[in-house]
């Protein structure tokens, strides 16, 4: 993670945009009396509001929630997929 102040994020916006793409890292300008500010990827941005989504409707989280307990106590299966073009004949 990089961090810089808003002076040196002005004058070098180009070069910390393309960091933040390249690297896939955000970066964080520092704004004297404000706020600070976090630059990241669309990518970075898109799955935090999936994330979101799926966690604001309480019946879903707990769901996940459970999923996700299972999955770390070792409580899996594997199932096998079905061939939809087997289907077709």
């Amino acid at each position: 993670m990089q961090v810089v102040n808003y002076s040196t994020a002005r004058n070098n916006l180009k070069s910390i945009f393309d960091s933040v793409y390249t690297d896939n890292e955000e970066v964080i300008i520092h704004r004297k009396g404000g706020e600070n500010v976090v630059v990241i990827p669309f990518s970075e941005y898109n799955a935090m509001k999936e994330s979101q989504y799926l966690l604001s409707n309480s019946a879903n989280r707990e769901r996940l929630l459970t999923s996700l307990s299972k999955a770390r106590s070792g409580k899996t299966f594997a199932k096998d997929l079905i061939d939809e073009s087997a289907l077709d004949g």
